[in-house]
C-alpha cells in the first residue's frame, strides 16, 4: 500500500460500520485497522485525550469481543458529526459478546 505524502497510518485500514462504544458513549465506526480505528459519533472529544473502545467482531471462528484502551489523535467535524481517530494503546480480544453492546 503506497502511502500520501505526510501519511501517519501505521496499518492498512479496512471500511466497516460497527456500532462501538467509546467510553459510555456510542458510535459507529468508518474504518478500522490494526493499529486504530476512526469512528463517528454525536458527541465532542478532544485530541491527546485517553478512550477506552469496546467493540464486537464478527470473525470465521465466532463472535470476539475487542477492547482497547486508545489515544484520540484526530478529531474532525462533518454533517453534524464528530470524527474520531483513534490509535490502539492496549487490545485485549476475548471469545463472545461485549456486555457493553
Amino acid at each position: 500500500m503506497r502511502r500520501k505524502t505526510g501519511e501517519k497510518r501505521r496499518a492498512e485500514r479496512v471500511t466497516a460500520s460497527l456500532p462501538l462504544y467509546a467510553g459510555r458513549r456510542k458510535g459507529v465506526t468508518r474504518d478500522v485497522s490494526a493499529s486504530g480505528l476512526f469512528f463517528e459519533t454525536d458527541v465532542g472529544y478532544s485530541v491527546g485525550n485517553e478512550v477506552r473502545i469496546a467493540l464486537d467482531l464478527d470473525t470465521p471462528w465466532g463472535k470476539v469481543m475487542l477492547r482497547s484502551d486508545g489515544k484520540i489523535v484526530r478529531v474532525q467535524l462533518h454533517d453534524h458529526k464528530v470524527g474520531v481517530a483513534v490509535q490502539f494503546v492496549d487490545v485485549t480480544m476475548a471469545r463472545g459478546k461485549s456486555r457493553n453492546l
